[in-house]
Parts: structure tokens; sequence; C-alpha cells
């Protein structure tokens, strides 16, 4: 086994593509241990449908960044206090879906450490009942990856924030729901201990080394990092993967305004939305079809929405129902 450094990268899009990079070329024989933390932003499941997971209003101020990966699961909140760590093998056909074969070692570091954690059902790590890391995996042409996270010292209420939780896996709404379901691994330290310190301690035990220097590498050359480069453009940086790609859904939302009520209707299929219907008892001059028409083809982003509308004088179609009150309830 080798690791191999992303050299300080907290770019979401650029560490996927490292990952999925090693994973097209590398691991025919060898496997590859992979360490990237990213700065806030919301990394989503291969399947998910983006909207329905992130908080767009919280997503959108605080600029974090929303990028689909490879992987199935759920959707996770990525910071500077989260350590991600990826083993990228070949698929021998008896490890994938065998998370405890890839979380072994990195629990035993944990216990070292003095915190009680355990493997919990399919694919996640928890101290006394609390979560501390998620784990997933993905297979292709023979290669495979089991990657998760480490919540070292994550900012739980931007946890809370940023993602939207269903009720179907947590009964109670709410933060102090949330807040009781997660936890960081500095919580259970008796010592406190920096990022480089847990990365170090997990790499000694991986390699059975007693110094981090003697850790066998394998350095990303300049075509590598050209090639990551090329994914990162073609998959993470684009909309139609990270929004796109969400599974086709239906949207209805409506409103009771002090001027009338407002029920939006349309499909959103890759992204675009489709068969938009306006509903309501307000008192507009306008052609309701000619205002359905404008969003008929756009895409479901508030940006995009907002472009479509740009020049459109909204009120003239809906009375005193404003513009910035449609895009509100459209997004």
């Amino acid at each position: 086994m080798k690791f191999i450094d992303n050299h300080g990268i907290t770019d979401p899009m650029i560490n996927l593509a490292i990952e999925e990079y090693i994973l097209q070329n590398f691991g025919e024989k060898d496997t590859y241990l992979l360490f990237y933390i990213n700065k806030p932003s919301i990394i989503i499941g291969r399947n998910q449908n983006t909207i329905e997971e992130i908080n767009t209003d919280y997503v959108e101020e605080n600029n974090i960044k929303v990028v689909r990966r490879l992987s199935g699961g759920g959707a996770v909140y990525h910071d500077e206090q989260n350590l991600n760590f990826s083993f990228i093998t070949k698929d021998d056909g008896e490890s994938f879906h065998n998370f405890a074969k890839f979380l072994k070692p990195v629990i035993e570091v944990l216990n070292e450490l003095g915190v009680p954690a355990e493997l919990q059902g399919r694919n996640d790590v928890v101290v006394d009942g609390r979560k501390i890391s998620g784990n997933a995996m993905f297979s292709t042409r023979g290669r495979m990856f089991s990657h998760g996270t480490l919540m070292l010292d994550s900012e739980i209420e931007n946890v809370v924030k940023a993602l939207k939780v269903k009720k179907e896996k947590i009964e109670s709404k709410g933060i102090k729901s949330i807040r009781s379901r997660v936890a960081n691994i500095s919580e259970f330290l008796d010592e406190k201990i920096t990022m480089e310190e847990f990365k170090e301690r997990i790499l000694k035990h991986v390699f059975q080394v007693e110094d981090v220097n003697d850790v066998p590498r394998y350095e990303l050359t300049e075509e590598d990092w050209e090639n990551i480069h090329k994914i990162s453009e073609e998959r993470y940086q684009k909309w139609e993967w990270n929004y796109g790609k969400s599974p086709a859904f239906n949207v209805q939302a409506s409103h009771k305004f002090p001027s009338g009520l407002l029920d939006v209707r349309f499909d959103v299929k890759k992204g675009i939305i489709e068969n938009c219907k306006i509903y309501g008892d307000f008192f507009g001059l306008g052609e309701i079809k000619d205002l359905e028409n404008k969003l008929i083809g756009v895409r479901h982003e508030k940006q995009a929405i907002e472009e479509a509308l740009e020049n459109v004088d909204v009120e003239h179609y809906l009375g005193r129902i404003t513009k910035e009150d449609l895009i509100n309830l459209l997004y």
C-alpha cells in the first residue's frame, strides 16, 4: 500500500477528481490511501436529489460548495476539521460492502486515542450511539474505493444548518435532534490533538511505521495533475453533474400572501423546469401562460430563475405578489 499526498488542496472539486483519477488509473496491484480535507462543502451521494438534501438559502449565503460524488449514500457536510480518507484498491469480489475491512485500522487508532469507537449498522462509526464517521463505496471496471469522513472537530452548528435531515432519519425535527445524533471525535479525547497529529497517528498505524517519513508514497506527477484537473472540469465543476444529475422530481409550492394565494407546480428533469403551472386567486393583468413560459426550460437554480425573470414585470401577472416572492416559492 502507498500513501498519496494531495498537497493540502481543500477544493472538493479537485479532491474528488484526485480520487476518481487514482481509481481509474491505479490499484491493479497496490492499494492506495488518500487523505483530503475540504473547505466548507456539502458532498451529495450519487443517487440523491441535491435540492432535497441542502438548505439552499444557507448554502448560498455562506458560499458552501455543493458537489456530487461517485459513491452512493447520504449527503455529508465537510469543513477543515473533518478528515476524509479513501482506500483505493482492486475489487477482488470480496471487499465491496465489507466496510469492516477498511475501517478496522481507523477504529483501532481511535481506540488507541481512548475513543471507544465501533462500527454500527452498514457503514457508520459511532461512539456511545453518536456518529463520528460515515462511509461509502464505489466500484467500476475491477477497481473500487472505500472512503469515509472523520469528524475531528467540525462545526456541528453548520452541519445542522446546511443539511436537510428527513423525518424518516430523525423522527423529531430540529437542531437538538441532529446534534444528539452526530459528534466530534474531540468530544471523547482526554487531550486535544491537531489535525496533523491525527493524520500522522493514522498513517503510522496503517503502514506500521514509527516515523511518518517512512510511509511509502506515490507522488503525483505533472501529467497526473493535468488529468486530475481535466476530470474536475468535465465532471465536478459542472452544474449538470452536481445538480442536473438529480432524479426527476415534482414541485408544488404555495403561499397565502396578503394580496392573494399563489400556487406553483412544475416538474424538474435533469435539473430543468418543465410543465410549469401557476394557480391562485391573485389579481393580475397579464396572461399567466406568458409568465409560465418564461420559466419552462430554465435550470432549477436561483440564479438561473432570477436571470429568466430579470426583465419580467412579475407584478403585471401576479398583482401585488413580487418577483422576490415568486422566486422564493420556486426555489
